[in-house]
């Protein structure tokens, strides 16, 4: 049985097998190898993924939704229409698309996953990136970094030994390996990054300056308004390589506003972005004490990296320019995909000896090292950039005469106050009465390639060790809400695949329709009117004919807002 790999994205996600001796990666119903990572309701309460739904998001706002894999290891409840959903669920859905889509181009039932995380994920998003594959009915195998991902995609495809940096910025993060591959073994010597700083961070930035200049507010608009503006910036920014400028017209609020989209106001406009980008290099850099001359190549992905401003402000900063030989959007999926080859023993494939990183530090409250006794301090036991899988022990004791318990907190961060770091989870343990300090006990953190932290407490005086697995962290769902969630996902209807190119091209007509007005509006409402008539009428032939002739019109009308 195949295992696939994903790269389960912010802005799009796609999948892939290895196969035939090579990364095949899996075209989705549409023919297209990205699929959007957006979900919707439509009026029956049908579940729809991916293209479809993103040109919903115009025209029924209120029960579409995408970049939510921000939102992953949270409690925050996403509302689609009169339903909510946590994040996890919602990747859950783009997951089963995939999977759906990959049994189709296989023609047998896929179980099995490898699934890419930035690597800068903490502990609660990378188990609900793993419960969002549950939930979807796939056993992750692993989970690997996208960074990580990626250089495998190159390594294997190149076959090219030395150190490299791997820069990562997607719809949503921004990540930094420093990677050094030889003699068939990638190692990552250290990983940093900003799960605050991408593609969406990028647009808010051009839409935050074109209201303030045209003085509109968000909460005055109405949510088609601003949708629409959202998607013509977000052309202005695909298209922003471009030498020329690009005049916009829009009619927001009652008014018809015209913009001057030129190179010069998208850089003033990101430049704060752009300074973010130097940080993360530079902590990676230092944490893998590999000087920046020593980088052999720069090599980027994800889309975000297609900006020439970002091309440009990591070649000043190397001192080179960067490579991106496989396409950006797709190299984390082909890495998925080789891992997933590697973890099925395909023949094919020479053995690959992966090394990763733990991305935080890993450790526990203490009392203050400075004698004052507060509590509320963290002390790092497996520090960040340690190669996983990791085992390391603290010899610690007790700070109260008489105390009968003690309670072992687990953190991840580098803040030294834990009330800074994220909270992971707890242990209760007993001790024997006596003196303080005069009980000691080894606390021992252990963590594995897939984010799965185990703790032992070991009293030394009577040799009891108690072992807790930290897998119910804050933000992830219980045992109870995970089963609910598989039987939630299983009683909702997705839309039939035979179905979805002609709900497809209703959806990107509606989306047009609402960006156009006049004769054009008059003349797509008209055609859109009569490929619902005859949808109706059930007659193959003639759908086929009036669903070529929709599209035809929108190909066109689409090329048009930028003209």
């Amino acid at each position: 049985m195949a295992i696939i790999g994903i790269d389960l994205g912010t802005t799009n996600s796609a999948c892939g097998v290895w196969q035939d001796g090579k990364a095949r990666l899996i075209e989705n119903r549409h023919g297209e190898l990205l699929t959007p990572s957006v979900v919707g309701l439509d009026g029956e309460k049908n579940v729809i993924v991916g293209k479809t739904a993103k040109h919903r998001l115009l025209t029924h706002p209120t029960s579409t939704v995408g970049v939510f894999k921000r939102l992953m290891g949270t409690k925050h409840a996403i509302e689609l229409g009169d339903r909510r959903f946590s994040a996890t669920e919602l990747s859950a859905f783009v997951l089963k698309s995939l999977k759906d889509d990959a049994e189709t181009f296989l023609s047998e039932k896929v179980e099995e996953a490898i699934i890419s995380v930035p690597a800068y994920f903490n502990d609660n998003q990378r188990q609900a990136t793993k419960q969002a594959g549950e939930i979807a009915g796939l056993k992750v195998r692993r989970l690997i970094n996208e960074p990580t991902a990626a250089a495998l995609a190159y390594g294997l495809h190149e076959r090219k030994e030395g150190t490299f940096a791997v820069l990562d910025m997607g719809g949503g993060t921004f990540d930094v390996s420093v990677i050094e591959y030889f003699e068939g073994v990638m190692e990552v010597h250290a990983s940093a990054g900003d799960n605050y700083l991408g593609g969406e961070d990028f647009l808010e930035a051009l839409v935050s300056d074109f209201l303030a200049k045209h003085d509109l507010k968000k909460e005055a608009l109405g949510k088609e308004d601003l949708q629409r503006v959202y998607e013509t910036l977000e052309r202005v920014k695909c298209n922003i390589n471009a030498p020329w400028s690009s005049r916009l017209e829009l009619t927001l609020a009652g008014r018809d506003i015209q913009f001057e989209a030129s190179g010069e106001w998208f850089k003033s406009c990101v430049t704060p972005l752009l300074l973010r980008v130097r940080n993360p290099i530079e902590q990676a850099l230092r944490d893998a004490r590999i000087p920046l001359a020593e980088i052999e190549e720069v090599l980027l992905v994800g889309g975000a990296t297609r900006m020439a401003v970002f091309r440009n402000a990591v070649g000043k900063l190397f001192g080179r320019i960067p490579s991106s030989h496989l396409d950006p959007d797709l190299a984390i999926a082909m890495g998925a995909t080789v891992q997933a080859g590697l973890k099925a023993r395909d023949e094919t494939l020479d053995d690959v000896v992966l090394t990763d990183v733990c991305p935080y530090s890993l450790g526990t409250e203490v009392v203050d090292p400075g004698g004052s006794g507060r509590a509320g301090y963290f002390l790092p036991i497996i520090e960040r950039n340690s190669v996983v899988p990791a085992s390391r022990v603290e010899t610690l004791q007790t700070v109260e005469d008489n105390q009968k318990q003690l309670q072992v907190n687990v953190y991840q961060g580098e803040h030294r106050l834990v009330e800074k770091n994220v909270f992971l989870g707890s242990i209760d343990v007993k001790v024997p009465h006596n003196k303080a300090g005069e009980e000691t006990f080894d606390l021992r953190f252990s963590y594995d390639m897939n984010g799965l932290l185990e703790v032992d407490v070991k009293i030394n005086s009577t040799g009891n060790v108690i072992n807790h697995v930290i897998e119910q962290s804050p933000g992830t769902l219980s045992n109870e809400e995970l089963e609910k969630s598989k039987a939630r996902l299983a009683a909702l209807k997705f839309h039939p695949r035979e179905k979805e190119e002609n709900i497809e091209l209703l959806s990107r007509g509606e989306h047009l329709y609402s960006m156009y007005l006049g004769h054009e509006r008059t003349m797509l409402g008209e055609l859109l009117a009569h490929f619902e008539s005859v949808l109706d009428g059930q007659n193959g032939t003639e759908i086929t004919k009036a669903r070529q002739q929709l599209k035809e019109l929108l190909d066109a009308m689409d090329k048009g807002p930028l003209q």
